[in-house]
């Protein structure tokens, strides 16, 4: 039951993250952001009113619904109104701020425990959770003002004019033909997705890379045994002999650690790389792994605080940095909902067989065997990101189907890139004359140019310029 009560939430999250995709496309980014919201309200209200466990159960999912849409559409919608060059950091804000709620939520628990949790034990777990209602409503009141995603803009709704005013805003030092050169390059990734495969044919041998790196990188994730040891952390800490009052303070630790090398984390990962920082975490992994199954194997026990807090830490500068982040790079745009969706129910749905069974196994089996079985997975892990996995840094989202193998500009080349042609501002492409501008004010040949390209444009677009 106590694996039950706590994974119900990591259930709704899964069926969040399988039906996160529809209403970040089908209702935008920022409206999917602020249901969200309410979600977590009704369930922090609802949790903390529970008349039994199977209510409270039904709230923790209502809970775990929002989650598991927000792991689609937040990271989404960080990476696209993100500059190529700070995307890694920005997209990664997502993960620290999760950290910034664990540690939160740790403080809070130990507070009210002070302060009630004696007298009233009765009430306090009550109290535990309705408090997150409180930053649930100031987080729905906040997503009102969200600018909407100007990749959603041209997708969606083909409205240029908003989306440039998006691009003007969040990367006000572009000018403004780079800001027209990004407006063009959006457009032209959409416009070939429509043409080479329908909206029914996510599941393609073409995507089957990203799709491949999407499971994968979720499933490795939650194999390391990351949300089993968070989410049962005073219980593990009580296993290495720590009273429940110690455990529960070490658990702030845990949150501390977490929060300190996810920062360290996103202070990396547009320098160093998404990949370097997955083979960090990846090894530190193994090492502290290890390091808990022998101090539990061997009795000693003055080692596992440590080694699970060298297991946090390694976590949140490698994979909690990065997934998350990779997972809203590496589909186009057409398709990116959908694959962050595909990624976050391959996290989720681990996540949550991995926390309902752990009890179940630890007690049955041991926590050295426990611990050793998840740093086996993590050698396996090792092996699949210097294998696998390639490296996204300073990528434009348009151009990391030419990464990863699956280049969207599948008719030969018409991504409009800017280029400098004898004085002259060029929006090219590879097989297309230049659309070019010049500065001299002699527009006597520039607009016989331009309906030359507009017919051009019609013919290869079927109708539409």
């Amino acid at each position: 039951m106590h694996g039950l009560v706590i994974s119900m939430a990591i259930w709704g999250t899964v069926i969040g993250s399988i039906i996160g995709a529809w209403p970040t496309e089908i209702l935008g980014r920022t409206y999917t952001l602020f249901l969200i919201g309410v979600l977590y309200v009704v369930s922090a209200i609802w949790s903390a009113e529970a008349g039994d466990e199977y209510q409270f159960m039904v709230a923790r999912a209502v809970g775990g619904l929002g989650v598991g849409i927000s792991t689609v559409t937040s990271p989404l919608y960080n990476s696209e109104i993100s500059p190529p060059q700070w995307r890694g950091r920005l997209a990664g804000l997502f993960q620290f701020q999760i950290c910034v709620g664990i540690l939160i939520a740790y403080c809070s628990n130990a507070i009210i425990m002070a302060l009630i949790g004696e007298s009233r034990p009765e009430i306090a777990w009550r109290w535990m959770m309705g408090v997150a209602a409180v930053p649930a409503s100031v987080y729905t009141f906040l997503s009102c003002g969200l600018p909407e995603s100007p990749r959603w803009l041209i997708t969606h709704r083909q409205d240029h004019d908003a989306a440039l005013s998006v691009l003007q805003n969040v990367q006000p030092d572009a000018s403004s033909e780079e800001l027209q050169a990004t407006v063009y390059a959006i457009q032209r990734e959409a416009d070939q997705d429509n043409d080479t495969a329908s909206h029914d044919q996510f599941l393609s041998r073409r995507l089957a890379r990203p799709i491949f790196l999407a499971i994968t990188i979720g499933l490795f994730n939650q194999l390391s045994g990351i949300n089993a040891i968070l989410y049962f952390a005073p219980r593990v800490f009580e296993m290495a002999g720590l009273g429940a009052k110690n455990a529960l303070m070490q658990s702030i630790g845990i949150g501390i650690t977490n929060l300190v090398f996810t920062f360290l984390g996103l202070s990396l990962i547009d320098r160093l790389g998404r990949r370097t920082l997955l083979i960090i975490g990846t090894i530190g992994y193994i090492v502290t792994l290890l390091t808990c199954a022998f101090g539990f194997w061997a009795r000693i026990y003055s080692i596992v605080p440590w080694a699970l807090f060298g297991f946090i830490g390694a976590h949140a500068i490698g994979q909690g940095s990065v997934i998350f982040v990779y997972l809203a790079e590496i589909f186009p745009t057409k398709y990116r909902s959908k694959g962050q969706g595909l990624g976050s129910f391959s996290h989720w749905i681990n996540a949550a067989l991995i926390s309902t069974f752990f009890p179940e196994v630890v007690d049955s089996t041991s926590p050295q065997f426990t611990f050793f079985m998840f740093a086996i997975f993590m050698m396996v892990a090792l092996v699949w990101v210097v294998c696998c996995v390639p490296e996204t840094k300073g990528v434009p989202l348009e151009e990391i189907g030419k990464v990863l193998g699956f280049d969207v500009d599948e008719d030969g080349g018409n991504t409009p890139i800017l280029s400098e042609e004898n004085g002259k501002l060029a929006l090219a492409s590879k097989n297309n004359h230049a659309l070019t501008m010049d500065d001299e004010g002699d527009d006597s040949d520039d607009d016989v140019f331009v309906d030359e390209q507009i017919e051009m444009g019609k013919m290869n677009s079927g109708g539409a310029p």
